[in-house]
């Protein structure tokens, strides 16, 4: 009896090792399927995760706006320096009078010696600096009608801006005798250089001779030319 026992046991054993391997197999079969269907389905549970992570440059973006905040500082500072010197411009500090800033007239002056005034003012809402003291006169196009500066008066710079008026002289004729051309009209400038000089209409048509010009003055009484 003992041998048939030990032999139905051992059957027994056998058959249970069997069923424990089976379901070894099942086991390790069964979850490679869902392993894949599980990967997927994490890899769809990570779009968001990813989303998140592209919500993350939206985070950063958004420390990108306080960048953009900080940047937007540094920005208003130059603007701010931008407009300080636009405003500089603007009231015309340091700006040199070009001829075209200013407007001109010229008038007969009998006394104390017969002479032209020139009286330069700048246009409205123009602030600028006569920085050169001398203005430049000429008579025609030739070179015998450009006036010599005699160094009388001047003030430099002078500043012009609403009511305030700068002066100059001429002395159209310092020969004698009957030499000379006539002119209508005086051509002006702030400097030799200014490309664009007003050609102003005097009140008379004087015969011109070696003209003479004195410097810029806001006193009129300085500005009467003489032969030195």
């Amino acid at each position: 009896m003992m041998p048939s026992r030990l032999a139905a046991r051992s059957t027994r054993l056998v058959l249970a090792a069997a069923a424990v391997t089976a379901l070894a197999a099942t086991t390790a079969c069964g979850p490679e399927d869902p392993t894949e269907n599980g990967a997927a389905a994490p890899t769809s549970a990570s779009s968001p995760a990813e989303d998140g992570k592209g919500e993350a440059p939206a985070g950063d973006s958004a420390s990108g706006g306080g960048s953009t905040s900080a940047s937007g500082s540094k920005s208003s500072g130059g603007t701010g320096d931008e407009n300080e010197s636009g405003t500089g411009d603007k009231s015309g500090y340091g700006q040199s009078c070009g001829t075209n800033d200013l407007d001109f007239t010229v008038t007969w002056e009998a006394q104390p010696i017969s002479h032209y005034l020139i009286t330069a003012k700048a246009k409205s809402g123009i602030t600028c600096y006569l920085d050169v003291n001398t203005p430049s006169v000429s008579f025609g196009s030739g070179a015998d009608g450009v006036a010599s500066p005699v160094g009388q008066g001047g003030e430099d710079p002078i500043k012009l801006s609403g009511s305030s008026v700068a002066y100059a002289g001429i002395n159209v004729k310092t020969t004698e005798g009957e030499g000379g051309k006539q002119f209508e009209h005086v051509i002006i400038a702030t400097t030799e250089e200014d490309p664009d000089p007003a050609q102003v209409e005097l009140p008379d048509a004087p015969t011109v001779d070696k003209p003479i010009v004195t410097n810029w003055s806001t006193q009129r009484d300085e500005t009467i030319p003489r032969v030195i």
